[in-house]
């Protein structure tokens, strides 16, 4: 993405520059409109101040969005959880396109193109989150999600084609896959059920998340529509999937209380909702490349919520993983350069 489109154009260095899905909100909208002159003196530090509490709020409900769904599945099952999460984000993004007045697309090529998209960026990784958070704690899924940037880069390099891998982006991958392999810990014994299985669905989710992006920037480039929208029409088919799929398998017992309720609430009406609206503003007033250091942000709220509220444990290898996937996914976003061949 460029630094002043959203999913946008441009070749090279452009397309890792994508934010992550549980930043994955950033890479919803092709072109944007330019923002207009930022007015001078206090008006502008106004400005500046708002946008940076944006980011700091969508890093914060990315972050707890996996505190979320570890309460929530207290009493509801993954798909309900992921029915829940969808139906309220797209009731909150549709109050954003209703108050903004923007129409809704005519052309099918979008509405057929934005249904691959909500099926990847929003019901298979949602179930597959919600499934894995079965068995895995709160805090190991949201350093997951931070491989989002690598598998973005895999997708659109390999899978997509919409740009060839360089160098670095070769090398942050292999950095990346070895962090995983730390987290995973194959050393210490192969528990199927309780730790690879799971945790090979979190990449699963994120490999789903890469692929919209690249998906999105091939497919969706230059629609005019702008983020927010895409973002409504996103979670808006997830949602009635999820509501067509819930008979089948959401039928799952249900226990309630105010905080199971609470969670799922905040799960869609901010990490599936308003954080999708924050991070476009910031892409837009920063560009793509500084809205995406977001990614940095949730792993750390989601292993600290996780660690104070729920009491989980980190476990030394944990922590060294998330280190080597962070500078893994340094050199595929090209923040850390190779030294240049002499010719």
């Amino acid at each position: 993405m460029s630094d002043e489109r959203a999913a946008g154009g441009g070749d090279g260095d452009e397309a890792e520059r994508l934010p992550a899905p549980a930043t994955a909100a950033g890479a919803l909208g092709p072109a944007e409109p330019a923002l207009p002159a930022q007015p001078t003196g206090g008006g502008r530090a106004s400005g500046d101040l708002r946008i940076a509490l944006q980011f700091t709020a969508a890093g914060v409900v990315w972050g707890a969005s996996f505190l979320f769904i570890a309460v929530g599945l207290e009493g509801l099952s993954p798909a309900q959880i992921a029915t829940g999460r969808t139906v309220f984000g797209a009731l909150t993004l549709g109050i954003i396109v209703l108050v903004t007045r923007e129409k809704l697309p005519r052309e099918w090529r979008i509405w057929a193109h934005m249904t691959v998209v909500a099926l990847t960026l929003c019901v298979f990784p949602y179930l597959l989150f919600g499934w894995a958070q079965q068995s895995v704690s709160s805090g190991l899924a949201s350093v997951y999600n931070a491989t989002t940037p690598l598998m973005t880069a895999l997708m659109a390099g390999l899978v997509i084609r919409v740009e060839r891998l360089t160098r670095e982006q070769i090398l942050g991958l292999v950095v990346g896959l070895a962090g995983v392999l730390v987290i995973i810990a194959p050393w210490a014994g192969v528990d199927l059920r309780g730790g690879v299985v799971p945790q090979l669905a979190l990449l699963g989710a994120t490999a789903c998340y890469g692929f919209s992006l690249a998906y999105l920037r091939r497919f969706l480039q230059g629609t005019g529509l702008s983020g927010v929208m895409l973002a409504l029409l996103n979670v808006g088919i997830a949602a009635v999937i999820m509501l067509a799929l819930t008979p089948i398998i959401g039928t799952d017992p249900i226990t309630l209380d105010i905080w199971i309720v609470g969670s799922i609430v905040l799960l869609g009406v901010f990490g599936t909702g308003l954080a999708y609206a924050w991070n476009q503003n910031v892409v837009r007033a920063w560009g793509a490349t500084r809205a995406a250091t977001v990614t940095y942000i949730s792993p750390v709220v989601g292993v600290a919520l996780g660690i104070l509220v729920l009491g989980e444990v980190l476990v030394w290898n944990e922590p060294v993983g998330a280190a080597l996937i962070f500078l893994g996914i340094l050199l595929a976003q090209r923040r850390l350069r190779l030294p240049r061949r002499p010719r």
